[in-house]
C-alpha cells in the first residue's frame, strides 16, 4: 500500500507516533484535531493504537462499534465512524487488547483501507493515533501517511525510544521525514534542549535531520480536562498547554496548504507533459 492510498484529494493524513507509552500522544492527538475543527476544517481521527485504544475513554463516550466491526464482510466506516461535534469531527474506535488489530497483517490492512478510502477524502485531515513503540502494524502505518508527528518528553527513555521509532522507519521504510514535539516540558528551554539531543542522535548516527515542530508545557489543566473527559482546548481553551497545541495546529495546517499547492503544481506538469 502507498503513501497515495491514504490521502485522496488534499486530504493531510497525519500519524502521531511516540517510542513510549506515557508521553501525552493520545491527548495531543485529540487536541490537534480538535483545534483544527474549530478552524472550521472536517476532521477525522482514526484511533490505531490497539494495544490500549482509549481517545473513547478521553472523548467519555461508548461507541456500539469499533475498528475491530471493520474487518467483517458487510461492515463499511459509516457503520463505524462515529460523531464527536457537530459538522466535521468524527472518531473511529479501536478495540484494546484484541489480538487480530495488534499485528495487523498486509491483507487486512488492505481490507481495512479499501473500506476507509471510500469516506477519507471527504475530510480535510485525518489523524492516525498510532501505539506506541516499534510495532509492524506502527510502522506499516506511519509510513502510509504524509506527516509524521512524533511525540517525546524530555524523559531520557522517552528520547530514547522515540529515536528508535525514527531510526526503524527510515532503516526499514526509507521515511526521512519526521516533526517533533515535546510534550510536558517545563520550559522553552528544556523543550529545545530536548529536541536538540535528539536531532544530534539522528544526525550523527542516521545522517538525517529531523523538524521540531514545538513544545506543549506542562500545564495543570491538562489532568483535570482528561479527568472531565472534555478536550483540553474545549474545557481551558486560554491555559499556556491549549495555546502550544493551537501553535501546533497552525503549523500543521500551512503543511497542508503547501501540500495542495504542491499537488496542484505536479498535476498541470503531468497535464503539460501528457497533453
Amino acid at each position: 500500500m502507498s503513501h497515495e492510498d491514504v490521502n485522496p484529494r488534499s486530504t493531510l493524513s497525519v500519524s502521531i507516533l511516540s517510542g513510549k507509552g506515557g508521553v501525552g500522544k493520545t491527548n495531543l492527538a485529540l487536541n490537534l484535531a480538535y483545534a483544527l475543527y474549530k478552524a472550521s476544517h472536517k476532521m477525522l481521527v482514526m484511533d490505531f493504537d490497539v494495544g490500549l485504544a482509549n481517545v473513547d475513554v478521553l472523548l467519555g463516550v461508548s461507541p456500539e462499534k469499533n475498528l475491530q466491526d471493520l474487518l467483517k464482510p458487510g461492515v463499511m466506516p459509516a457503520d463505524v465512524v462515529a460523531e464527536v461535534e457537530p459538522g466535521g469531527f468524527d472518531f473511529l474506535p479501536a478495540a484494546s487488547g484484541v489480538p487480530e488489530l495488534l499485528e495487523l497483517d498486509e491483507d487486512m490492512r488492505d481490507s481495512v483501507f479499501t473500506k476507509l478510502n471510500t469516506v477519507l477524502g471527504e475530510y480535510d485531515y485525518v489523524l492516525f493515533d498510532l501505539g506506541a513503540g516499534i510495532g509492524k502494524t506502527v510502522l506499516a502505518l506511519a509510513s502510509m501517511t504524509r506527516m509524521r508527528v512524533l511525540v517525546v518528553t524530555p524523559e531520557p527513555t522517552s528520547l530514547t525510544d522515540g529515536y528508535a521509532v525514527v531510526k526503524v522507519l527510515k532503516n526499514q521504510h526509507n521515511i526521512k521525514d519526521f516533526q517533533v514535539v515535546v510534550n510536558q516540558a517545563s520550559s522553552a528551554k528544556e523543550a529545545q534542549l530536548t529536541f536538540d539531543r535528539l536531532h544530534g542522535a539522528c544526525k550523527r548516527f542516521l545522517d538525517l535531520d529531523i523538524g521540531y515542530l514545538g513544545a506543549v508545557h506542562t500545564d495543570p489543566n491538562v489532568p483535570e480536562a482528561v479527568r472531565r473527559q472534555v478536550p483540553l482546548i474545549k474545557y481551558a481553551p486560554q491555559c499556556r498547554a491549549s495555546q502550544d497545541i493551537l501553535s501546533l495546529a497552525i503549523k500543521i495546517a500551512r503543511h497542508r496548504a503547501e501540500s495542495k499547492s504542491h499537488l496542484k503544481a505536479k498535476a498541470i506538469l503531468k497535464k503539460i507533459t501528457h497533453g
